[in-house]
């Protein structure tokens, strides 16, 4: 009976050695960048429960939406708060509700006490503020990367000029291209409207052609929008954030936990039979 309990120990260790890795791949919880503002707010103010509560309606609706956004009046003008969050457009549900929690999770240690703060993540974005800022553009460069240029290449630079004129001809705040080995994802915030997303999209574009020239891959994140760009092997991250490879991760991961489970289950069940049918004997 002993060794039955040991197997089945081992078993269990062998469950959670497979199933721990599928989870944490879920979302990647790098930051991207992050930004605080000067001022600050009291411990146990009124401000910090309004912030509280608003972050808790963030990861929230996260749950059954990719973009929400709230206001919450105090009882004083120097109380209010606005935030909002952004997923990107492949995640699922799952993923995206993980991702901002994260996301707030980093804000509260990066951005201790302060009355306004933003963070990207790969697969989402977070920001909360005192002074509203919901469905105001937003075009001031927060973040750029461009990567190692290879020299001029014809063929290369037509795939990824292909590739930008698409997203930017294209409809919808989330768009994705590809032309052969390139691939690209561009997106605004859900507040802004179809005209501000598209002038929005179309600067971080532009932007993102000029400034990164030759480069492999190149990044432009502005205040309420941003567009990549990525060649196979160049950038991981790019590549991965324009694809769909993240769309049905969550309900992957699910399935090969239930049906871990399952197995372990019926290996159980197996084997107290057999330690009973042993011990009669």
């Amino acid at each position: 009976m002993a060794k039955s309990q040991h197997i089945v120990s081992c078993f269990a260790l062998l469950f959670l050695s497979l199933a721990t890795p599928s989870v944490a791949s879920s979302t990647d919880s790098s930051v991207l960048y992050h930004g605080c503002s000067q001022i600050q707010f009291s411990p146990n103010s009124p401000y910090e429960s309004n912030l509280d509560s608003l972050l808790t309606s963030l990861v929230n609706s996260a749950t059954y939406s990719s973009f929400n956004n709230f206001t919450i009046m105090g009882s004083s003008p120097q109380d209010a708060l606005y935030g909002l969050y952004q997923c990107r457009g492949d995640l699922s549900m799952p993923d995206c509700a993980t991702c901002v929690a994260r996301a707030v999770t980093h804000l509260d240690s990066l951005c201790h006490y302060t009355c306004g703060a933003a963070v990207q993540l790969p697969g989402c974005f977070v920001k909360y503020d005192n002074a509203s800022f919901l469905g105001v553009q937003d075009k001031t460069v927060v973040l750029k990367k461009c990567g190692p240029s290879v020299g001029y290449d014809t063929e290369a630079m037509g795939r990824r000029d292909a590739v930008l004129a698409s997203m930017g001809g294209a409809g919808g705040p989330y768009r994705v291209g590809g032309s052969g080995d390139v691939q690209g994802v561009a997106q605004c915030d859900g507040d802004l409207s179809a005209s501000q997303c598209q002038d929005c999209l179309s600067e971080a574009i532009g932007r993102l052609k000029s400034d990164c020239g030759t480069a492999v891959y190149g990044d432009m994140f502005l205040g309420k929008c941003y567009a990549r760009y990525s060649t196979d092997g160049a950038n991981g991250e790019s590549k991965s954030s324009s694809g769909g490879s993240h769309h049905s991760e969550g309900e992957k991961t699910f399935a090969i936990v239930a049906g871990l489970l399952a197995g372990v289950a019926l290996v159980i069940i197996f084997l107290t039979f057999v330690s009973k049918i042993i011990s009669r004997k």
